[in-house]
């Protein structure tokens, strides 16, 4: 069943209020909450907060209970998981190259996954169904690929790939790639929102019709959530090569 916000909205919000009495002005405006009196978080800032702790300490209990001669099912999986990651930005981004980049792809690929698989619990609310997260999560994306760019090639290397191939044509390549690239968080954070959104809509309403689906209905919530992440790691792989290629 489709609910507006978690079941953890009014209680945590509830005892925020009762520690800290009513949120000032500013900061409602700020979590985007006026006209709300007696909120002090937005529902989504709970969700990808409880996402952030979730991670933690699953890979805290998979940390603590490594072992190579006897390794638990949770570490088998991280293990593949991680092979996997390496493997694609190696194969994305360069061999020899796609591993540094391998922490940063992993931390979006833990978010963007629990986010999209609090959608298939019917009293936790999908973080990635709100613009604020996925806005969030592309800036980020954004931000790191410039950064890495600029890293790799120095400043004036990198402002070079905005150029085009000939001198002469700058004028008109510079506002081009300008645009491109910032369109890319446009794109970025609007499929992942529009996909998530609307699966966890439709499912809300579908289940409440018919409610014996909810196995076939958990498994393609499921599949999306796995095809939205892999879209997203993958686009940011695309972009963080393009960023550090020498040939530009």
């Amino acid at each position: 069943m489709h609910h507006e916000v978690s079941i953890l909205f009014h209680h945590l919000n509830a005892l925020l209020l009762a520690l800290l009495g009513e949120p000032p002005v500013g900061w409602r405006r700020a979590m985007g909450l006026e006209g709300e009196p007696g909120i002090w978080l937005p529902d989504h800032v709970i969700m990808a907060s409880l996402v952030v702790v979730f991670v933690a300490l699953l890979l805290l209990i998979a940390r603590r209970r490594y072992s190579l001669d006897r390794p638990t099912t949770l570490q088998q999986v991280l293990e593949l998981l991680l092979s996997g990651l390496r493997n694609l930005t190696e194969d994305v981004i360069g061999h020899g190259r796609g591993r540094d980049f391998v922490p940063f792809i992993a931390a979006l690929t833990f978010f963007i996954f629990f986010s999209n698989f609090f959608g298939l619990i019917f009293f936790l609310q999908p973080p990635t169904a709100n613009t604020s997260t996925t806005f969030a999560l592309s800036l980020t994306a954004f931000l790191f690929y410039n950064i890495a760019g600029i890293r790799q090639q120095g400043p004036i290397g990198y402002a070079k790939q905005f150029m085009g191939p000939v001198w002469w044509l700058f004028p008109l390549m510079v506002p081009i790639e300008i645009i491109s690239h910032l369109a890319r968080v446009l794109s970025l954070a609007l499929r992942l929102f529009g996909n998530i959104f609307g699966e966890h809509t439709a499912t809300g309403m579908f289940l409440g019709i018919l409610p014996f689906f909810v196995p076939a209905m958990m498994g393609l919530g499921i599949m999306g959530a796995i095809i939205q992440t892999f879209i997203f790691v993958m686009l940011t792989s695309v972009y963080v090569a393009g960023a550090v290629a020498e040939e530009h």
